[in-house]
């Protein structure tokens, strides 16, 4: 049914507990943030508002959360780069011996070892960023080039369970880019966005055995979501109690983060590790074809971008060091 072990990853989520209390401390620090923003908003908005009648002191408190939700929002968006190279990478980067059972640093340690890992493989946030947004958009394309209605659900008539499997297809491509940049650092290429286009195609090759542990991971993870979501309901909506004029719809609001927070925390680094075993599983002793980086070609403008920049990485650290040599600058 599936290619991965569910205990082997949960008894890695021990073997690296100092990222899972990172990941705790760092997407529960996003919750207060969103709760204390939202709610102090709020209240400013009716203390406001109060000084007329009930209902601008209503509209006072929810534009004062809103003000608020969108501020930290915004700061969050900023800040995507910093959470995926020192959270996300950084996990990868110590799971990735644990599942070819190499020895890891124990402790703290983990996490200054993890940092330099990816460090090396990546240099900055920045292009990090760049080769895992290049990936996302590469998976996207070819995902909707090769699936088909016929190929995942042969009843042409329903169209909406289709467009439900494919919103499911698109979550799990959560998954599978980070697990390519798992290859990525497996494989030790001095080149990133090479590395990253050898991880797309050996995905290509695999696809349909890929995918379809991927589904299984993303039904699974959102399933227990929703089940965190039903346990945080009651105390966010006795939390936000506390802040006069926040109640409704920013009581889901707030609940609804936090439990994707959890989500991001202790759930998606358990399905993540289960994808790249079923990766690793797949593509063992494999190369990228050249066939279907041809089809990938064909399908993805962005694929092409990440050879080019593949290419001019190569270049630059060969021109480079001419570059700086006396003879070159007199």
């Amino acid at each position: 049914m599936w290619d991965f072990e569910l205990g082997r990853a949960l008894g890695l989520m021990a073997r690296t507990a100092p990222f899972i209390g990172l990941r705790l401390v760092i997407y529960l620090g996003i919750t207060l943030a969103y709760v204390i923003a939202t709610g102090g908003g709020g209240g400013i908005g009716y203390l406001i508002g109060s000084t007329g009648d009930a209902e601008a002191a209503a509209n006072g408190a929810f534009w004062g959360a809103s003000t608020g939700f969108a501020i930290v929002s915004g700061v969050l968006y900023f800040a995507r780069e910093y959470l995926l190279y020192m959270v996300k990478a950084g996990h990868i980067a110590v799971l990735v011996p644990l599942l070819d059972n190499q020895p890891i640093p124990e402790g703290r340690n983990q996490i200054t070892h993890a940092t330099a890992v990816v460090k090396e493989r990546f240099v900055e946030s920045s292009v990090l960023f760049g080769v895992d947004q290049l990936i996302k958009g590469i998976l996207r394309a070819f995902n909707a080039t090769v699936l088909t209605i016929s190929a995942i659900l042969p009843i042409p008539a329903l169209q909406n369970v289709m467009k439900f499997v494919t919103a499911v297809i698109n979550m799990s491509l959560t998954y599978v880019d980070e697990v390519i940049l798992a290859y990525n650092i497996r494989t030790q290429q001095q080149n990133p966005w090479a590395g990253a286009r050898d991880g797309v195609v050996l995905y290509a090759q695999n696809y349909q055995n890929l995918l379809k542990n991927a589904l299984w991971l993303t039904v699974f993870v959102w399933f227990l979501t929703l089940l965190v979501f039903i346990l945080v309901f009651a105390p966010v909506a006795a939390l936000a109690a506390l802040f006069p004029g926040v109640a409704g719809f920013w009581t889901f609001a707030i609940a609804a983060i936090t439990a994707y927070s959890l989500k991001a925390a202790l759930i998606d680094p358990i399905a993540m590790t289960c994808l790249m075993q079923a990766y690793f599983k797949a593509t063992e002793g494999q190369t990228p074809r050249e066939d279907w980086a041809n089809k990938l070609d064909s399908a993805s403008g962005k694929f092409k971008e990440l050879g080019d920049k593949a290419m001019a990485f190569t270049k630059n650290r060969f021109d480079t060091p001419a570059a700086a040599t006396p003879a070159a600058r007199s």
